[in-house]
């Protein structure tokens, strides 16, 4: 009783905290749209047609940052600010992505298009259309929302991170785990927005629909569960030996290796089918399915790379609690989940060169394991 009535007036939106949020989504707007920025054409959608996504969140990010850091240095913000209303803003943003997916389902249920992003597809199902969304890629005021949510919880992230970072310098208890782990972060944050356009080419954003999977999954689970290690040092003292610590950057560092040079080998391929990989010819299955370079290791290679490098933000915690590894232990069950759904759809799509495939390349996560 005594616990509730802590966290009840926490989780209560106060208006600072709607200004927060507010601003930090009209500034993603506006400098999503006026900053420059790579133009990638996506993937082309069963109607021929293909949208045109302006890859400039790394731009964005460093401008944002830049600005953040101005005003903290005029003493306009506290740059502590975030880590002291951490409960507010997970309430208001799950308010919000509640909001947005019936607004998202209200107005693909008054569509009338025929396009591939736009047409309603309706499953009679209302739990599941608003779960899974009923729009390919509904747009407002010209934004793609599916790339813009994406890159409001990737932000999101990291300003959290900055923020549990200056808490921790003002209490006085900024340690070597904290350091690592904001610095594995950072690194891993900064390379999504250096290679957003091979975001372009994922399953999230070719094929799902948005609704509140991967709305909620954005705004709330990806800036709030994935920096559940930062919030658990800042009241944990952990002492990492050296030896932990050069093996935590090593884990880091093979989790990097796989997961970008998987990702990039498949973002290549799609776009220039015949450019080598690792100094050889791609082999091909059915002229369509990669079987070389990462992707002839396991079907889904790019999952173990994420894996490790989710495990290597959670190590700088030590062993003394599981808290720290919700995130590792979660993504294992995420996409061991995801990989039976891409496993079930690629087997239905391909058929005979799918089982090609799976006879080429038997793994699926770990070689030698699973």
């Amino acid at each position: 009783m005594d616990l509730a009535a802590l966290l009840l007036p926490a989780l209560i939106p106060s208006w600072s905290s709607v200004v927060l949020l507010g601003t930090f989504f009209a500034y993603l707007a506006a400098a999503g749209s006026i900053l420059p920025g790579k133009v990638v054409p996506g993937a082309a959608l069963p109607d021929g047609s293909r949208l045109r996504y302006r890859c400039n969140g790394s731009v964005s990010l460093l401008l944002l940052v830049a600005l953040l850091g101005l005003g903290a240095w005029m003493d306009f913000l506290r740059p502590t600010i975030i880590a002291e209303r951490g409960l507010e803003l997970l309430s208001m943003t799950f308010t919000f992505s509640t909001l947005v997916t019936l607004v998202l389902y209200a107005a693909g249920c008054n569509s009338t298009s025929d396009s591939s992003s736009l047409k309603p597809h309706l499953s009679g199902n209302l739990i599941h259309d608003l779960w899974f969304g009923i729009q390919l890629n509904p747009q407002f005021i010209g934004i793609d929302l599916k790339f813009f949510f994406v890159r409001a919880g990737m932000m999101g992230w990291l300003l959290i991170n900055l923020s549990v970072l200056a808490r921790s310098v003002q209490d006085g208890n900024l340690s070597l785990s904290m350091i690592l782990y904001q610095l594995f972060c950072v690194l891993y944050i900064l390379d999504y927005f250096v290679y957003e356009e091979y975001m372009t080419s994922t399953w999230d954003i070719i094929a799902e629909r948005l609704g509140f999977m991967l709305v909620f999954g954005d705004v709330v689970w990806i800036p709030f569960t994935f920096s559940i290690q930062g919030w658990w040092l800042l009241r944990n003292n952990v002492e990492l030996t050296t030896t932990a610590a050069i093996a935590n950057c090593f884990v880091f560092l093979i989790g990097y290796m796989v997961f970008r040079g998987a990702n990039k080998q498949k973002h290549v391929f799609k776009r220039s089918p015949k450019a080598l990989i690792w100094g050889q010819p791609p082999k091909v299955v059915g002229g369509k399915l990669l079987a070389s370079g990462y992707w002839g290791i396991a079907r889904h290679c790019n999952y173990l790379g994420d894996l490790l490098l989710a495990l290597s933000f959670s190590l700088p915690c030590g062993l003394s609690s599981p808290v720290p590894y919700f995130y590792p232990i979660y993504l294992l069950i995420l996409l061991i989940w995801r990989e039976r759904r891409d496993e079930a759809r690629c087997a239905e799509k391909y058929r005979e060169i799918w089982a090609e495939y799976c006879r080429l390349v038997p793994w699926r996560i770990f070689p030698y394991f699973y």
